[in-house]
């Protein structure tokens, strides 16, 4: 399946008592080019998730957000510190005995001395985050690339239009290239006629100029082998996979031999064809940029 390097996917899911939101999109880029913004306490998820989609993206420039709220009361432990607590006891004891104060030592009373509770947040296993991130990035992933094929398939139908046309060009090409040899052949002949008037003048050498013209004019290889190309396009276009780098080395093939035509052809109507196609290719060009 064709794939466009253009795509985005998002999947939110709570698992395990997290709430995980995985969103990913990319662009056109030469090669695979990654990069993520996670919670920097999870910031061992960002290798885990470069090697994950390697495995299903060649190419495009992809970015990647990932954000894990852990619902209350689930990943954080209170310690106390037994000392200090000890310490503030003590010296409110001392107080009371010293000035005589009632004794409402309480709980409460000694809740309020913020500093004896530490909150820690418990350890988690990186490779039981990874499992919850990879379930979420499954459904985002999967949405990422049906985009992509739906991209790729109307990039293809797209191009196998345009190639189409740049054949039927071509063949018109090699309907016309024979007349213009005609046409040097008649002109020729007819000027010789107008030059030496009824004197007789030697047909062979009209013959052998209009043969010169034709061997320097002759497209016919080019014609072959832009026939050629665009069979081997149509073939990786079918054959589903990573091609983008193979189209792109196969219309600047595509584009020179219609550039040789262009530049032997001494005639205006191929010139025009020429032209055309020319402007096909460049489009073809342009959405090739987009394939994987």
């Amino acid at each position: 399946m064709i794939k466009s390097m253009t795509g985005y996917g998002r999947s939110e899911q709570i698992i395990d008592g997290r709430d995980i939101l995985f969103e990913i999109k990319s662009v056109n880029h030469r090669f695979f080019e990654f990069s993520a913004r996670v919670p920097r306490v999870y910031g061992y998820l960002e290798e885990k998730i470069k090697s994950y989609l390697q495995q299903k993206i060649s190419r495009g420039k992809v970015d990647v957000g990932v954000t894990i709220l852990t619902l209350e009361g689930t990943n954080a432990e209170v310690e106390i510190n037994h000392d200090l607590t000890r310490s503030y006891v003590e010296a409110l004891r001392e107080l009371t005995d010293k000035f005589d104060l009632k004794d409402d030592l309480s709980l409460s009373s000694i809740s309020r001395f913020s500093d004896i509770f530490t909150v820690r947040k418990s350890v988690e296993d990186e490779n039981v985050i990874w499992d919850c991130v990879r379930q979420v990035a499954d459904e985002a992933v999967a949405a990422f690339l049906a985009m992509r094929e739906t991209e790729g398939q109307r990039l293809k139908e797209d191009i196998l239009g345009r190639l189409d046309y740049i054949e039927t060009q071509v063949c018109r090409v090699e309907e016309r290239s024979p007349e213009t040899v005609k046409e040097y052949y008649n002109r020729l002949y007819q000027k010789m006629t107008e030059v030496l008037g009824d004197n007789r003048f030697d047909e062979q050498r009209i013959i052998t100029e209009a043969a010169i013209f034709a061997d320097k004019v002759a497209v016919n290889e080019e014609t072959v082998r832009l026939h050629s190309h665009l069979d081997q396009f149509r073939e990786i276009l079918n054959a589903g996979g990573p091609m983008g780098r193979k189209l792109d080395f196969l219309v600047q093939e595509v584009n020179r031999e219609v550039n040789t035509i262009g530049s032997k052809a001494q005639d205006t109507d191929i010139a025009r064809i020429v032209v055309d196609v020319k402007a096909e290719i460049e489009k073809i060009r342009e959405q090739i940029q987009n394939i994987e």
